[in-house]
């Protein structure tokens, strides 16, 4: 379940970073009762980012074989082969 906290609780900042490094998961600030911003430990940060450079490189997939810009299995590593020599 997600942790919803005021803006006014962000002065306990010590408090807040072990929040951070407890859960696995954003905490939502709020400001006069509306979300305004969202914090969370750096672990938590980089996970994000690696999945969504993983959702990245899904989409130019699917783009790439939409465009059809493929290689069938073999042809690519006889490039491969021969590029490296192997």
């Amino acid at each position: 379940m997600p942790q919803i906290i005021p803006i006014k609780d962000l002065k306990n900042s010590s408090e807040i970073s072990d929040m951070c490094h407890k859960s696995d998961e954003p905490i939502f600030i709020t400001k006069n009762g509306y979300g305004d911003m969202v914090i969370m430990s750096m672990g938590v940060y980089e996970n994000a980012m690696r999945q969504l450079a993983i959702y990245q490189d899904v989409e130019l997939s699917e783009q790439q074989i939409e465009n059809g810009n493929t290689k069938d299995a073999r042809t690519a590593l006889e490039g491969m082969r021969k590029k490296y020599g192997i």
